[in-house]
């Protein structure tokens, strides 16, 4: 089998992560940050595509190679229509979708804008994987309480479905043999009840429900956000502000930054340690949700993401749900490697990448 060289690419709202890998081995990984400065000469999210692609080629020249070497392009997927989990081709309904941001505004759409630009000038195939709306949730959990109102599922699809895998594989099982809730928390914080491979109920952890995060605001009361969406004092666009992005901790504490709000509440900070309960306390009772989703029939409870990093976050979660089964602790994301490995398996014919329509 010849090896195949894989680019990488997976733009964030502030910055764009790349990578190279040969098979599975990650030959270069880098994160470029974007200052506030140089994003605010754009209009808006899909006028940044040009700059974002010429660092990208410039990154890839300075580490010595040439897009002529490769085998394939993969990138995070963006705000598509809700689809099945699995590895898809990008073609131009895809490409349509991501450039008028038709179902969700996401910088992630960059990706696949650039991917199949790439793909195009370079003859290579483009592919993205898990995007944020993979949706397999059960009949009975797209319900609310108001007809016309479904729930969503927007989630860290990429990242948990990976984990899952992992998680899976250290307990002797396949994954779609496995019952298992992997909690993703990061900027958002999205928690999932992953029956015998399929994702059958998730809070939506953009802008919808659950736990608030750094800068999500989670599940609201209703009655208190109606009033004050009509209080006249903020436009549509201020309010959904609040609910991803000012929300969270942003909005109790002015800062994003976890493990800054972390050491403050270690050092006797009683804003911050009481709003760290307080998350911890709301993500512990949405595990408990999907446990009951699972019928308690649960192989393991698994985190991930930046802020499973912090021993005292996982520690007193665990506090709260070790009766449930045992837990496994992966910090960090997995999103490039995932990415890589995803693609690596449709070009060597393991799996067949699935059409977008």
């Amino acid at each position: 089998m010849d090896n195949k060289l894989i680019f990488v690419i997976n733009p964030g709202s502030t910055s764009t992560k790349v990578a190279v890998f040969e098979n599975e081995t990650c030959l270069f990984k880098e994160n470029i940050i974007h200052s506030t400065e140089e994003l605010s000469q754009f209009n808006n999210l899909i006028e940044q595509y040009p700059y974002r692609k010429k660092i990208l080629l410039n990154k890839l020249n300075e580490k010595g190679f040439s897009l002529h070497q490769f085998s394939g392009i993969a990138s995070r997927g963006g705000g598509l229509k809700p689809l099945p989990s699995g590895v898809y081709a990008i073609n131009e309904l895809m490409i349509s979708d991501l450039k008028t941001c038709k179902y969700l505004t996401h910088a992630s759409n960059l990706g696949g804008l650039i991917a199949k630009d790439l793909s195009q000038e370079f003859s290579l195939p483009s592919f993205i994987a898990d995007p944020v709306t993979v949706d397999e949730l059960a009949p009975l959990a797209r319900y609310s309480g108001l007809k016309g109102v479904e729930r969503a599922s927007i989630w860290h699809a990429l990242n948990q479905k990976f984990i899952a895998r992992k998680a899976a594989n250290h307990l002797g099982k396949k994954y779609e043999e496995s019952n298992l809730i992997v909690i993703h928390m990061g900027g958002g914080i999205s928690v999932g009840a992953h029956q015998l491979g399929q994702v059958v109920d998730v809070n939506n952890a953009l802008n919808g429900d659950g736990p608030f995060s750094a800068e999500r605001s989670g599940s609201l009361p209703t009655g208190q956000l109606a009033k004050l969406c009509f209080s006249g004092e903020f436009n549509k666009e201020e309010m959904k502000k609040k609910l991803a992005g000012k929300g969270g901790m942003v909005s109790h504490l002015g800062t994003n930054n976890a493990k800054e709000v972390e050491d403050k509440a270690e050092m006797g900070d009683e804003d911050c340690l009481f709003i760290t309960h307080a998350m911890i306390y709301q993500i512990a009772k949405t595990i408990g949700e999907m446990s009951a989703v699972l019928c308690g029939k649960v192989d393991a409870v698994v985190f991930t993401g930046g802020m499973a990093y912090s021993k005292m976050i996982i520690k007193q979660i665990e506090d709260y749900i070790s009766f449930i089964a045992p837990i496994l602790v992966y910090p960090g994301e997995d999103e490039m490697e995932a990415l890589a490995i995803n693609v690596f398996r449709v070009l060597i014919g393991q799996i067949e990448a699935k059409k977008y329509v």
